[in-house]
Protein backbone atom coordinates (compact mmCIF):
# COMPACT_ATOMS: atom_id res chain seq x y z
CA UNK A 1 0.00 0.00 0.00
CA UNK A 2 1.10 3.58 -0.83
CA UNK A 3 1.95 5.77 2.09
CA UNK A 4 2.00 9.89 1.77
CA UNK A 5 1.34 11.90 4.49
CA UNK A 6 -1.29 14.14 3.94
CA UNK A 7 -4.49 13.47 1.08
CA UNK A 8 -6.79 16.42 0.13
CA UNK A 9 -10.04 15.44 -1.33
CA UNK A 10 -11.04 17.54 -4.18
CA UNK A 11 -9.03 19.76 -6.46
CA UNK A 12 -11.19 23.29 -6.30
CA UNK A 13 -9.79 26.44 -5.04
CA UNK A 14 -10.23 25.18 -1.75
CA UNK A 15 -8.39 21.99 -1.75
CA UNK A 16 -5.70 23.17 -4.12
CA UNK A 17 -5.03 25.70 -1.44
CA UNK A 18 -5.13 23.61 1.74
CA UNK A 19 -2.92 21.06 -0.28
CA UNK A 20 -0.59 24.40 -1.41
CA UNK A 21 -0.24 24.76 2.79
CA UNK A 22 0.52 20.98 3.32
CA UNK A 23 3.04 20.87 0.64
CA UNK A 24 5.00 24.20 1.98
CA UNK A 25 5.26 22.66 5.38
CA UNK A 26 7.24 19.76 3.94
CA UNK A 27 4.41 17.50 3.51
CA UNK A 28 3.82 14.85 0.76
CA UNK A 29 0.69 15.64 -0.39
CA UNK A 30 -1.23 14.41 -3.37
CA UNK A 31 -4.58 15.91 -4.45
CA UNK A 32 -7.03 13.65 -5.28
CA UNK A 33 -9.84 15.35 -8.20
CA UNK A 34 -12.59 12.74 -9.32
CA UNK A 35 -13.14 14.75 -12.50
CA UNK A 36 -10.33 15.09 -15.58
CA UNK A 37 -9.87 19.01 -14.79
CA UNK A 38 -8.96 21.06 -11.59
CA UNK A 39 -12.27 23.56 -10.31
CA UNK A 40 -14.85 22.10 -12.55
CA UNK A 41 -17.67 21.78 -9.63
CA UNK A 42 -18.48 24.35 -7.17
CA UNK A 43 -15.29 26.71 -8.05
CA UNK A 44 -16.04 27.00 -11.40
CA UNK A 45 -19.51 28.45 -10.94
CA UNK A 46 -19.18 31.66 -8.29
CA UNK A 47 -19.29 34.76 -8.85
CA UNK A 48 -15.45 35.81 -8.50
CA UNK A 49 -15.48 38.45 -6.31
CA UNK A 50 -13.15 39.40 -3.47
CA UNK A 51 -15.11 40.60 -0.70
CA UNK A 52 -14.26 42.74 1.88
CA UNK A 53 -15.68 41.23 4.72
CA UNK A 54 -18.68 43.41 5.25
CA UNK A 55 -21.80 40.95 6.07
CA UNK A 56 -20.98 37.93 8.55
CA UNK A 57 -22.00 38.30 11.98
CA UNK A 58 -19.72 40.27 14.32
CA UNK A 59 -16.46 37.59 15.74
CA UNK A 60 -17.19 35.38 13.50
CA UNK A 61 -14.62 32.84 11.26
CA UNK A 62 -16.44 34.36 8.25
CA UNK A 63 -16.22 37.77 9.38
CA UNK A 64 -12.28 37.70 9.91
CA UNK A 65 -11.23 34.91 7.72
CA UNK A 66 -12.23 37.52 4.93
CA UNK A 67 -11.14 40.73 5.94
CA UNK A 68 -6.97 38.47 6.71
CA UNK A 69 -8.01 36.32 3.36
CA UNK A 70 -8.50 39.46 1.06
CA UNK A 71 -5.35 41.11 2.32
CA UNK A 72 -3.30 37.37 1.34
CA UNK A 73 -5.73 37.13 -2.14
CA UNK A 74 -4.11 40.47 -3.27
CA UNK A 75 -1.10 39.98 -2.45
CA UNK A 76 -1.22 36.18 -3.72
CA UNK A 77 -2.32 37.71 -7.16
CA UNK A 78 0.16 40.64 -7.37
CA UNK A 79 3.29 38.13 -7.20
CA UNK A 80 1.76 35.16 -9.63
CA UNK A 81 0.57 37.15 -12.08
CA UNK A 82 -3.21 36.18 -11.56
CA UNK A 83 -6.01 38.78 -13.53
CA UNK A 84 -7.54 40.70 -11.01
CA UNK A 85 -9.05 44.00 -10.41
CA UNK A 86 -9.48 45.90 -6.89
CA UNK A 87 -12.82 47.65 -9.17
CA UNK A 88 -14.73 48.17 -5.66
CA UNK A 89 -18.68 47.77 -4.98
CA UNK A 90 -21.19 50.30 -3.98
CA UNK A 91 -24.08 49.01 -1.36
CA UNK A 92 -26.93 51.03 -2.55
CA UNK A 93 -30.24 52.02 -0.45
CA UNK A 94 -32.89 52.49 -3.30
CA UNK A 95 -35.25 54.51 -1.12
CA UNK A 96 -34.99 56.69 2.26
CA UNK A 97 -36.96 53.55 3.92
CA UNK A 98 -32.64 51.15 3.77
CA UNK A 99 -31.18 54.32 5.04
CA UNK A 100 -30.99 52.61 8.49
CA UNK A 101 -30.53 49.76 7.15
CA UNK A 102 -27.29 50.89 5.32
CA UNK A 103 -26.15 52.34 8.12
CA UNK A 104 -26.33 49.16 10.44
CA UNK A 105 -24.79 47.41 7.90
CA UNK A 106 -21.63 50.17 7.97
CA UNK A 107 -21.67 49.36 11.61
CA UNK A 108 -20.90 46.11 11.24
CA UNK A 109 -18.43 46.40 8.73
CA UNK A 110 -16.53 48.69 11.04
CA UNK A 111 -16.79 45.97 14.18
CA UNK A 112 -15.64 43.46 11.38
CA UNK A 113 -12.15 45.26 11.41
CA UNK A 114 -13.59 46.83 7.48
CA UNK A 115 -12.26 50.60 7.76
CA UNK A 116 -12.42 52.10 4.53
CA UNK A 117 -16.03 52.03 3.83
CA UNK A 118 -17.22 55.26 2.79
CA UNK A 119 -21.01 56.85 3.07
CA UNK A 120 -22.27 59.09 -0.28
CA UNK A 121 -25.07 60.79 -0.94
CA UNK A 122 -27.26 59.82 -3.82
CA UNK A 123 -25.46 62.35 -5.45
CA UNK A 124 -22.12 61.59 -4.90
CA UNK A 125 -22.83 58.16 -6.21
CA UNK A 126 -24.20 58.98 -8.84
CA UNK A 127 -21.33 61.39 -9.72
CA UNK A 128 -19.03 57.82 -9.98
CA UNK A 129 -21.94 55.61 -11.88
CA UNK A 130 -24.05 57.97 -13.48
CA UNK A 131 -26.63 54.89 -14.25
CA UNK A 132 -27.58 54.18 -10.60
CA UNK A 133 -30.97 55.24 -8.97
CA UNK A 134 -30.62 55.38 -4.76
CA UNK A 135 -30.67 57.95 -1.86
CA UNK A 136 -27.38 56.58 -0.63
CA UNK A 137 -24.86 54.00 -0.67
CA UNK A 138 -21.75 52.61 1.09
CA UNK A 139 -18.67 52.63 -1.23
CA UNK A 140 -16.03 49.50 -0.36
CA UNK A 141 -12.83 50.14 -2.54
CA UNK A 142 -11.67 47.06 -1.59
CA UNK A 143 -14.22 44.71 -3.08
CA UNK A 144 -12.75 43.50 -5.84
CA UNK A 145 -12.83 40.72 -8.73
CA UNK A 146 -10.31 37.44 -9.65
CA UNK A 147 -10.03 34.95 -12.15
CA UNK A 148 -10.93 32.54 -10.25
CA UNK A 149 -9.49 29.57 -12.76
CA UNK A 150 -5.93 31.49 -13.03
CA UNK A 151 -6.00 31.72 -9.06
CA UNK A 152 -6.37 27.73 -8.84
CA UNK A 153 -4.30 27.63 -11.61
CA UNK A 154 -1.21 29.74 -9.38
CA UNK A 155 -2.40 27.05 -6.41
CA UNK A 156 -1.64 23.82 -8.55
CA UNK A 157 1.96 25.72 -9.68
CA UNK A 158 2.88 26.66 -6.36
CA UNK A 159 1.51 22.94 -4.64
CA UNK A 160 3.88 21.25 -7.24
CA UNK A 161 6.67 23.55 -6.74
CA UNK A 162 6.55 22.27 -3.44
CA UNK A 163 6.68 18.08 -4.08
CA UNK A 164 3.15 17.77 -4.11
CA UNK A 165 1.21 16.47 -6.97
CA UNK A 166 -2.72 16.32 -8.32
CA UNK A 167 -4.20 13.30 -9.50
CA UNK A 168 -7.19 13.90 -11.50
CA UNK A 169 -10.02 10.99 -12.36
CA UNK A 170 -9.10 9.85 -9.05
CA UNK A 171 -12.45 9.20 -7.16
CA UNK A 172 -12.45 8.21 -3.76
CA UNK A 173 -14.68 5.30 -3.17
CA UNK A 174 -14.04 5.06 0.69
CA UNK A 175 -12.05 5.98 3.55
CA UNK A 176 -11.67 3.76 6.68
CA UNK A 177 -9.81 6.53 9.51
CA UNK A 178 -7.90 5.48 12.41
CA UNK A 179 -5.70 7.00 14.90
CA UNK A 180 -2.55 4.95 13.21
CA UNK A 181 -3.36 6.38 9.85
CA UNK A 182 -6.66 6.36 7.11
CA UNK A 183 -6.89 4.37 4.53
CA UNK A 184 -8.55 5.17 1.52
CA UNK A 185 -9.78 2.94 -1.50
CA UNK A 186 -9.16 5.06 -5.04
CA UNK A 187 -10.52 4.71 -8.50
CA UNK A 188 -8.55 5.83 -10.68
CA UNK A 189 -8.46 5.13 -14.57
CA UNK A 190 -10.62 2.05 -14.19
CA UNK A 191 -8.40 0.44 -11.29
CA UNK A 192 -8.81 0.59 -7.75
CA UNK A 193 -5.96 1.08 -5.18
CA UNK A 194 -5.54 1.81 -1.29
CA UNK A 195 -3.68 4.42 -0.25
CA UNK A 196 -2.73 5.39 3.60
CA UNK A 197 -2.42 9.15 4.73
CA UNK A 198 -1.96 10.52 8.06
CA UNK A 199 -4.04 13.40 7.54
CA UNK A 200 -7.34 13.48 4.94
CA UNK A 201 -8.98 16.80 3.86
CA UNK A 202 -12.13 16.59 2.85
CA UNK A 203 -12.84 19.81 0.50
CA UNK A 204 -15.43 17.92 -2.11
CA UNK A 205 -17.54 20.64 -2.22
CA UNK A 206 -20.87 19.61 -3.13
CA UNK A 207 -20.34 16.18 -2.76
CA UNK A 208 -18.14 16.42 0.80
CA UNK A 209 -21.19 15.31 2.96
CA UNK A 210 -21.27 12.27 0.86
CA UNK A 211 -17.31 11.81 1.06
CA UNK A 212 -17.69 12.18 5.31
CA UNK A 213 -20.86 9.90 4.90
CA UNK A 214 -18.62 7.22 3.46
CA UNK A 215 -15.87 7.47 6.00
CA UNK A 216 -15.97 4.80 8.59
CA UNK A 217 -14.61 5.73 11.95
CA UNK A 218 -15.86 9.38 11.52
CA UNK A 219 -18.56 10.32 14.27
CA UNK A 220 -21.59 10.81 12.64
CA UNK A 221 -22.26 14.51 13.88
CA UNK A 222 -18.84 15.07 11.29
CA UNK A 223 -20.96 13.81 8.31
CA UNK A 224 -23.52 16.92 7.29
CA UNK A 225 -26.60 16.48 5.98
CA UNK A 226 -26.35 18.16 2.32
CA UNK A 227 -28.93 20.95 1.81
CA UNK A 228 -29.47 21.65 -2.45
CA UNK A 229 -30.47 25.08 -3.93
CA UNK A 230 -30.67 26.45 -7.13
CA UNK A 231 -29.11 29.40 -8.17
CA UNK A 232 -29.01 31.95 -11.92
CA UNK A 233 -26.77 33.88 -13.15
CA UNK A 234 -27.58 36.48 -16.03
CA UNK A 235 -25.90 37.85 -18.56
CA UNK A 236 -25.94 41.20 -20.00
CA UNK A 237 -26.58 41.39 -24.05
CA UNK A 238 -24.20 45.13 -25.09
CA UNK A 239 -21.59 47.11 -22.53
CA UNK A 240 -22.31 46.82 -18.81
CA UNK A 241 -23.69 50.11 -17.22
CA UNK A 242 -21.22 50.78 -14.17
CA UNK A 243 -17.37 50.22 -13.72
CA UNK A 244 -17.90 48.73 -10.24
CA UNK A 245 -20.10 46.04 -8.64
CA UNK A 246 -23.68 47.68 -7.43
CA UNK A 247 -25.26 45.38 -4.48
Amino acid sequence: MDTVDAVVIGAGVVGLAVGRALAQRGLETLVLERETAIGTGVSSRNSEVIHAGIYYPEGSLKARLCVRGKQLLYALCESHGVAHRRCGKLIVATDAAQLAGLKALADKAARNGVDDLRWLSGEQARALEPALACEAALLSPSTGIVDSHGLMLALQGDLERAGGAVGLASTVQAIVASAEGHVLRVRSEGVEMELQARIVVNAAGLWAPAVAAATEGLDAQFAPQAHFSKGCYFALAGRAPFERLVY
